[in-house]
């Protein structure tokens, strides 16, 4: 359990850090969502049997594998219908199954809401807690450059979900992404629009990655895209 770090968010939710990547575990009276499981650096199963004795069911919130590594540790996992074919090309054969868009989950004591919001992936996934008026979002909001290069990605649709992010932002006040800092204010939605935006019509000079990878960096005011 050494390769994480366990941050409380509130008594019954959890970030589980991994250095590069977080998960989060999201607990009700009556069971319990992991959201994603990261690398595959340790024993998450342990861990998060450590924070909650209720059963656990796993939400990839895309089918990146630094959120998937630990997949194989739990029960089959549910993924949106449009991120089957990515997953089954990362992980063939391993079982999946299907969780909606606008899903409602019931943990005992606290309701999620499934919110299809594709553009990282074509089935990425946030998730709100709209009591807690909270919102978890995979790779899709982050202050970190977000990968828009290679299969699945799509800036166009990127846009269309942060427009739909920003019609449900008066239902969340804390937004806690997979990547870079956390939490984050909705305003974020905005400045992610705006930089999306600029970048698609060309207006951004593109810079060096900050790692050693086959894209170009377009950045404006603290956010931005990796581009090929």
């Amino acid at each position: 359990m050494d390769a994480y770090k366990v941050i409380a968010i509130d008594d019954s939710t959890w970030a589980i850090d991994e250095g590069m990547v977080r998960c989060y575990l999201l607990a009700g009276t009556e069971r319990a969502v992991l959201l994603d499981s990261g690398n595959g650096a340790g024993d998450l199963q342990k861990l998060v049997k450590s924070l909650t004795d209720k059963p656990v069911m796993l939400i990839n919130t895309h089918a990146d594998p630094d959120h998937t590594g630990c997949n194989d540790q739990f029960d089959t996992p549910y993924l949106h219908p449009a991120e089957f074919a990515y997953y089954e090309e990362k992980n063939p054969w391993k079982p999946h199954l299907a969780i909606p868009d606008n899903a409602r989950l019931y943990l005992g004591d606290r309701w999620l809401e499934i919110l299809l919001i594709p553009g990282h992936t074509c089935g990425s996934l946030a998730i709100l807690d709209e009591e807690r008026r909270m919102i978890f979002t995979g790779d899709m909001v982050s202050e970190s450059p977000i990968f828009m290069f290679g299969p699945q990605r799509s800036m166009t649709a990127y846009y269309a979900s942060m427009e739909r992010l920003s019609r449900q932002a008066e239902y969340f006040d804390k937004i806690y992404p997979a990547h870079g800092p956390m939490p984050l204010q909705p305003e974020v939605i905005g400045r992610l629009m705006e930089c999306c935006e600029a970048t698609m019509a060309g207006r951004i000079q593109p810079q060096d990655p900050p790692f050693d990878i086959p894209a170009r960096l377009y950045s404006q005011d603290g956010v931005g895209f990796l581009l090929q």
